[in-house]
């Protein structure tokens, strides 16, 4: 029988914060490996929450392992000048002829989450590249009840997707309780601050509440209209309009919408 190894994988938003929490409380059994991979470009806030969460688990002797791929925002700057290929974001694309619209394959949770916690994991393990992984990891992802079209099974046989909060009947608002309850508050949501799936209530709150961010976020916009690898013009918002010219009061998604994307965007990766 394989040895079974236990892996959280923390995207520091509601349901992962809560897996930790539970851990650290005797709710759930504590995993061998608490991991944050690390885009580079997450919001300020949920750094801030990550030493909140890791100063509190740390009173329980859990660590919080952070791994990096790089900084998604300065990759994807730096391809636009040089032309190197980096792990693309979705980005909504438009013909410049027709006007029909689309969207780039999302290849940045897989280079930039999953891989580097895989990799991670292969280290800690004693694993060199190529060599084939012997026991059998359990990858935990904070994944609720009312989230079921997000559950899905690994492709890699060394690697098992395990679901505490669902196993444990508990959907968000139950996370959200949880959290509160042991922490005083709860985490913003976890994602790239230019994510293109963001909804507009996103877009709206990080342009009142984080001007600089929004900047970067208006700057990459502008500056991938012309990619070099693309025929099509690129954008951050799904209208394919210019992300500062955007009206954010009165293109607001449907509850749906937000879901749909949401359910789109991480894989149970991120914004978890």
């Amino acid at each position: 029988m394989k040895k079974e190894i236990n892996v959280l994988s923390l995207g520091a938003g509601t349901q992962s914060s809560a897996m930790a929490l539970m851990a650290a409380h005797g709710d759930l059994p504590r995993p061998d490996y608490i991991i944050f991979a690390d885009t580079g470009w997450e919001p300020k806030h949920v750094y801030e929450w990550l030493e909140k969460l890791k100063k509190e688990l740390s009173k329980f002797d859990l660590e919080v392992i952070t791994v990096s791929h790089g900084n998604i925002y300065e990759d994807t700057l730096r391809s636009l000048e040089t032309g190197e290929s980096v792990p693309s974001m979705p980005f909504y694309t438009k013909n410049r002829e027709t006007g029909k619209k689309g969207i780039v394959m999302r290849q940045c949770t897989g280079e930039y989450k999953i891989k580097p916690i895989y990799k991670k994991v292969r280290e800690l393990l004693g694993y060199k590249k190529g060599q084939q992984v012997k026991e059998l990891v359990y990858m935990w992802k904070g994944i609720t009840t009312d989230e079921i079209a997000r559950i899905r099974e690994s492709t890699d046989k060394w690697i098992k997707f395990k679901y505490p909060l669902f196993e444990k009947g508990m959907d968000r608002l139950d996370a959200i309780n949880y959290v509160r309850d042991k922490m005083g508050e709860i985490p913003p949501k976890s994602s790239c601050i230019g994510c293109p799936f963001h909804n507009d209530e996103m877009w709206l709150n990080i342009k009142r509440n984080s001007p600089e961010e929004w900047q970067q976020a208006v700057e990459l916009d502008k500056k991938i209209r012309n990619h070099p690898k693309f025929r099509d013009e690129l954008y951050l918002h799904k209208s394919c309009v210019p992300l500062d010219e955007v009206d954010l009061n009165e293109n607001q998604l449907s509850f749906s919408d937000i879901i749909d994307d949401f359910e789109n965007e991480c894989m149970g990766m991120c914004g978890l």
